[in-house]
């Protein structure tokens, strides 16, 4: 049974359709990642799972619970990390664990055991005691993920969860979530980065305009949607389209870039040396594998969506 079973699912805000019909599965213990620009449907579909946005039309089971009747014991049973902290300020660290837990019911002393199993878990022990606010933006989206798993969640919904932290705190908390993946955990995320996706979802589907417009896992999407090495070429010229009918003929598909040009090929190297056989002399050259990225940006276009 999908723990999250989505079929012709739509969102309207008035005239406007948000989500228009898409079909979703979510299997228990995957790490399942909606991605797309801004506008795309992400946001929506989220807070349809989550049960605080009524569907307008389709099917869509939590839980094998329909959301309209049994919204509140499918909220029991999930764990939600927003986009933007929302944390209390005025508690402590350990406070904005147990506080929260009285939510569920649950005990004062279960909520005291379950908040020092997380803080060891997410690496704060030691700020156990600490307000809130003077916490680095990277502890702040650790505490959190663990506010979200004090009612041990059978799913988790992680909305852009590393956002704006540095390099480091990204790492850790993708540690931290590919951990509760291997316990057991079902996450559902939305995220914009590439990399990300790549690193924590065994499936995902690329949502554009409200549809959705590829699903599958991040390696399944790149051999479907892109070749296995880019080249990316860099001309010392104001334009780097004099160049591109030079190139005619080298790999399977050609973009023109403002700063570059990147060519989609199966052998960067080949395609190399068949550059500088034409004979092109460019400025610089990068062989890459193929990602995610280039995956993202074939189906949903480069265009800026505010």
């Amino acid at each position: 049974m999908a723990l999250i079973h989505a079929r012709g699912l739509v969102k309207r805000f008035g005239d406007f359709t948000a989500v228009d019909g898409i079909d979703v599965d979510v299997q228990r213990g995957e790490a399942f990642g909606f991605l797309g620009p801004n506008g795309a449907g992400k946001s929506s579909t989220m807070r349809m799972i989550g049960c605080v946005s009524p569907p307008s039309g389709g099917v869509l089971r939590i839980l094998d619970l329909d959301p309209l009747r049994d919204g509140v014991k499918i909220r029991g049973r999930l764990g939600v990390c927003p986009q933007l902290d929302n944390l209390d300020p005025e508690l402590t660290v350990r406070e904005n664990l147990t506080t929260y837990a009285r939510f569920f019911g649950i005990p004062r002393k279960v909520a005291r055991a379950r908040a020092a199993e997380l803080l060891d878990f997410v690496q704060l022990t030691e700020r156990a005691d600490s307000k809130v606010e003077p916490l680095s933006g990277g502890m702040k989206r650790r505490l959190t993920i663990a506010r979200a798993l004090v009612n041990e969640p059978e799913i988790v919904l992680l909305d852009e969860p590393t956002t704006g932290l540095d390099p480091q705190a990204r790492h850790l908390v993708w540690e931290r979530l590919f951990r509760l993946k291997q316990q057991g955990v079902t996450l559902v995320l939305t995220t914009h980065y590439m990399d990300e996706a790549e690193q924590l979802c065994d499936r995902l589907v690329v949502m554009d305009g409200g549809t959705i417009v590829a699903e599958g896992s991040p390696r399944t999407l790149i051999d479907r949607y892109s070749t296995r090495e880019v080249v990316e070429l860099r001309f010392a010229a104001e334009s780097q389209e004099p160049f591109a009918d030079k190139l005619d003929g080298i790999g399977e598909r050609l973009e023109i870039l403002p700063d570059r040009i990147l060519l989609y090929v199966e052998q960067g190297d080949d395609a190399v040396a068949a550059v500088t056989a034409r004979p092109l002399s460019p400025a610089n050259v990068l062989v890459r594998r193929s990602s995610l990225e280039d995956v993202f940006l074939t189906l949903t276009g480069r265009t800026l969506v505010d």
